[in-house]
């Protein structure tokens, strides 16, 4: 008889397939953007892809919050052994995914012209962001599934096979878009047009992989019925209760990184360039702590649902140690490696845009430790369901750091500096507020009540 897994053990096992998978998704959007870097008007559609991304994350809130209502509710029924419960959750969750979906390609279509306009886009990049998105908003249903799929059976603990599913999708978004967008493989050159084609092709495949998995019983402890039924209401509510406030969670950080870049613009141009390459490392540096973030609260929902708050606790304590020994390790690369990472995007070394970005990168390592604690105990809360509480941390973090940020950059004259060190500060303030959420306890009763 095999003998059984420590907590760090399972944490780990459940997390590196995580960290693959997040890892996989930020690199094909590198690929593509290479990719489309290679055509003729390539300034203009690179363009068209920074505004089109942007739409394409303003319709996904609303998903963010499903899929982590999906995994706290799913994980609980999977830690009391109630498979009938995790089934019956995991098919409401993919009626309301459709749905969602349909509203979303519906108005996105509708909308998308004016979106791209208010977020300043030229006609030419409105066009060539419009060949993009039409797709990719149309069936939107296969991206949103991929999502919804990988996050249940992170709940119910199989996170290799939504990382084998996310290889072989990825490795045909590849194929296809090389194809479709370069005009390989005898196929037509369909510039940024085939760059959506090929991604929703992907995605398609990896949908379909993942239900015949899932219906073939591969994942223990879930099924996937395919008749239609109608929509369990309560459970719809309970869903949204827990999920709307991860949603706006990512609202609220995204504007706090936006207002970074509004006062850089007002500062120095360079600096704001200084910003987006640290944001490109920054997009990697973070994947491993929030996958082990995204495990956490699966198992935290597992012990709560067995009724184990002493299990839960452990795990929490396993995973703020396993995020910051993960961060601090990113953090001293970042530290020490800052110049060389600046050259591989080649910037000229002694000019005021690699300086800046030495700096801003330099920041970011800085404050890594504090990160790995406080999105350890945001995993925490959101296995628990208790979202409102994360919420209210992010939202008092980010309430300082903007003001912050102005205070050090311009009345103290710290410049980019200053607005920068506002971000690591802000982070010390959620740490704090997390580890005192762990030591009231709430998060443990609010599972209990899922």
């Amino acid at each position: 008889m095999e003998p059984e897994r420590s907590i760090p053990r399972r944490l780990f096992d459940l997390a590196w397939p995580v960290i693959g998978l997040n890892v996989l998704t930020v690199l094909s959007l590198a690929v593509d953007t290479a990719m489309c870097g290679r055509l003729p008007n390539a300034p203009a559609v690179l363009e068209a892809l920074g505004f089109a991304t942007q739409v394409v994350f303003l319709l996904m809130v609303a998903m963010m919050g499903l899929t982590v209502g999906t995994v706290a509710f799913v994980a609980r029924a999977h830690g009391a052994g109630d498979e009938d419960r995790a089934r019956h959750i995991l098919h409401q969750s993919t009626q309301l995914t459709i749905l969602m979906a349909l509203g979303v390609a519906g108005l996105g279509n509708l909308f998308a012209p004016a979106i791209l306009e208010l977020l300043g886009a030229r006609p030419e990049v409105v066009e060539l962001g419009l060949d993009y998105l039409r797709p990719l908003l149309g069936f939107t249903a296969f991206y949103y599934l991929n999502l919804l799929y990988a996050a249940a059976l992170r709940a119910v603990g199989n996170t290799q096979l939504a990382f084998a599913i996310a290889l072989l999708s990825n490795g045909l978004n590849v194929l296809f878009n090389y194809g479709l967008i370069l005009g390989n493989f005898g196929l037509p050159s369909l510039g940024v047009h085939g760059a959506a084609i090929g991604t929703v092709c992907s995605q398609a495949i990896g949908t379909i992989a993942f239900i015949v998995m899932i219906r073939r019983g591969v994942v223990k402890g879930m099924g996937l019925p395919l008749r239609p039924r109608a929509i369990d209401r309560e459970l719809a509510g309970q869903l949204i209760r827990v999920g709307w406030p991860a949603a706006l969670d990512m609202v609220i950080l995204n504007a706090g990184f936006l207002s970074i870049i509004g006062m850089l613009g007002r500062l120095d141009g360079t600096a704001v360039a200084a910003h987006g390459v640290g944001l490109r490392v920054q997009a990697l540096a973070f994947v491993p702590g929030l996958s082990v973030s995204q495990a956490t609260g699966a198992m935290v929902g597992n012990a709560l649902g067995a009724e184990n708050v002493d299990e839960a606790r452990s795990v929490v304590k396993a995973s703020v140690v396993l995020c910051t020994a993960i961060m601090t390790a990113i953090a001293i690369v970042l530290l020490a490696g800052a110049a060389p990472l600046v050259g591989i995007f080649d910037i000229a070394p002694d000019t005021p845009l690699a300086d800046l970005s030495i700096e801003w990168m330099r920041l970011l390592g800085a404050g890594m430790p504090i990160v790995g604690v406080h999105i350890a105990l945001i995993g925490m809360l959101r296995g628990a369901g208790a979202t409102n509480t994360s919420l209210w941390i992010n939202i008092i973090g980010t309430a300082i750091q903007i003001p912050l940020s102005y205070v050090l950059g311009f009345p103290m004259g710290l410049g980019p500096f200053g607005v920068w060190l506002a971000f690591p500060l802000s982070f010390v303030v959620k740490m704090l507020l997390g580890i005192g959420a762990y030591r009231r306890g709430t998060w443990a009763q609010t599972g209990a009540t899922v």
